[in-house]
């Protein structure tokens, strides 16, 4: 079976777990519209999926994906394409969701290719320019852990580029509004491919609550 002939596949159990028998989940959605009280931002490697990792349901979580989940500071550049924005936007001001989760991992690639460098001096490439977003978490790092292996300076930037997007966030003025507010709460997940470890970052003290650790369900 082919990489497609698989999703074809996957596309008929699907549609009997959703659209057979007496399961009403999409005429829901449909007739009274999406209403999620989550946004999760987060990366486009192919395996770390925020819907299977959380097991959520369809209408359960609205989600950004993109290089390294990454939040941009907030812009209003007329000539400029704002996708991550406009969807935070949505989100936000229209679904007006309660929680917003940056959802980091391990071995991310868009990480690394910042702290290597290597992708930073291709004067064409858009990741360049992207993943620029967090060159102060690179910056920390390499003041920091001059010393450190490069796994170990990809690992401690991931998760300083997840505070980077919480307080970028912070600079769009309806999310900022609706956080004082208490309406809206900001969260940064790290995952860990090896261990399946899930981990929280708070800008306030820098460090790591285990959220979820596989071997406590043993």
């Amino acid at each position: 079976m082919n990489a497609l002939d698989r999703l074809r596949a996957g596309y008929e159990k699907f549609c009997e777990a959703y659209f057979s028998g007496d399961n009403s989940t999409f005429k829901d959605l449909v007739s009274k519209g999406q209403s999620p009280k989550v946004l999760i931002i987060g990366c486009c490697d192919s395996r770390v999926s925020p819907s299977i990792i959380t097991q959520a349901e369809p209408g359960e979580l609205f989600t950004i994906r993109n290089v390294a989940n990454l939040v941009p500071p907030y812009t209003h550049e007329e000539e400029a394409y704002h996708g991550v924005s406009a969807a935070i936007e949505f989100a936000v001001r229209h679904l007006e969701v309660e929680h917003i989760v940056v959802l980091g991992h391990s071995q991310c690639g868009g990480i690394r290719a910042l702290m290597q460098s290597e992708i930073l001096e291709q004067k064409d490439s858009f990741i360049s320019t992207w993943v620029s977003i967090a060159k102060a978490a690179k910056d920390k790092v390499n003041a920091q852990l001059p010393d450190a292996s490069m796994d170990q300076k990809c690992n401690v930037c991931e998760q300083e580029a997840l505070l980077i997007s919480l307080n970028n966030l912070l600079s769009f003025p309806w999310v900022k509004s609706q956080v004082d507010a208490k309406k809206l709460h900001l969260h940064a997940w790290h995952f860990d491919l090896d261990s399946g470890q899930l981990a929280e970052f708070t800008p306030e003290n820098h460090a790591a609550q285990i959220l979820y650790h596989y071997s406590q369900s043993k």
